[in-house]
Order: structure tokens, then sequence, then C-alpha cells
């Protein structure tokens, strides 16, 4: 797996509700950015956010950050939709490039959560999950802006996606017809 690949699984883990596993391994997971220095100092706010703070804080803090927040919210196609029945054919769209792929979808996740967007990038050719990234970023980019403006150590991560495309994020949301 190279390290492109294993970049996306560890910003998955990141973005996942903290678990007494998550906790238990953060070494690994620094380790394993220790071969990518850039990606390590990037990502430093979060590892050492997760490292000082107990898990109760921790879990409080990301209940408060993404389910209590709509901008921080970890559903792509909320942040362009909202709950209109655009968002249920984006949800349709989205599957079907899952199984295109081969990805077959199991739990109870919508098909746009973050953590599991990237986890589909990681099991693509590098170039397939950049196009794909390059595809997301847009929406990423707006949700790192947010947690940023709101100092949420979590915006290190979708500062870190934004260097793995090409694409340049949009900076206007009326691009997006985003919501402000």
């Amino acid at each position: 797996m190279t390290h492109a690949m294993n970049q996306y699984q560890i910003l998955s883990r990141l973005l996942l509700y903290p678990e007494p596993e998550l906790i238990a391994h953060l070494p690994q997971l620094e380790a394993a950015l220790a071969a990518m220095p850039e990606q390590l100092a990037l990502l430093q706010p979060l590892l050492a956010h997760l490292e000082s703070s107990s898990l109760i804080d921790l879990q409080q803090q990301y209940v408060a950050t993404f389910d209590r927040n709509p901008s921080h919210s970890l559903h792509l196609f909320e942040h362009i939709h909202g709950e209109s029945r655009d968002r249920g054919q984006a949800m349709v769209d989205l599957l079907a490039e899952y199984s295109r792929h081969g990805l077959q979808m199991v739990g109870d996740d919508l098909p746009d959560y973050v953590p599991l967007f990237l986890e589909f990038l990681s099991q693509q050719e590098p170039g397939e999950a950049e196009r794909l990234l390059g595809d997301a970023i847009h929406v990423l980019a707006y949700i790192g802006r947010k947690l940023a403006a709101n100092g949420s150590a979590y915006a290190s991560v979708f500062g870190l996606l934004q260097t793995l495309t090409p694409v340049q994020a949009a900076q206007f949301l009326k691009t997006l017809a985003l919501p402000p």
C-alpha cells in the first residue's frame, strides 16, 4: 500500500468519533505518518489535541463540533443540498460511483460521510483517488475553513486534504451555492 493510500485511511480514522481504540492506536498512526513529515507536521495540532484530552472531553467536543454545528457536518452533500431531494439523488449517484469501483457499503453510514469517502479513496489507485478527491475538495475545504474559523484542531485534516489534489478549492461560497 502506498503512502497516499495510508494517508487516506489515517485521515478517515482521525475524523471518526473518538473511541478508546483510536486513542490506543495514536502512536501507530503517528508512526505511519513519520514517513511523511510534512503531513505529520500539518496534523500535529489534532494529534496533540487527541493525546492531551480525556476521552470524555474528546467525545463531548466531537459531538459539539460535528453533530451540533451544521457548518461542520461530516456529510458532504448536506453542505450543498441541505435536506432537499437533490441530496437524495446525489447520494444515489455517489453509491453508483462506489459500486463502479467495487465498494459495497455495509453499516449505517450515509455514502457522503467524509470518513467513509476517505476510506473509499484509500482503496483507489493514486490517480483515481486524486481525481475523486478533486471532485469533493471544494466542500472539504469549506468544512476546513469553518473548523479553522472556530479554532478546531480537526481543521488540520481538511488542510492536508487540500495538499493532496491539484484542484484549487473555490474560495467563494456562491460558486457552489453553499450556505455562508
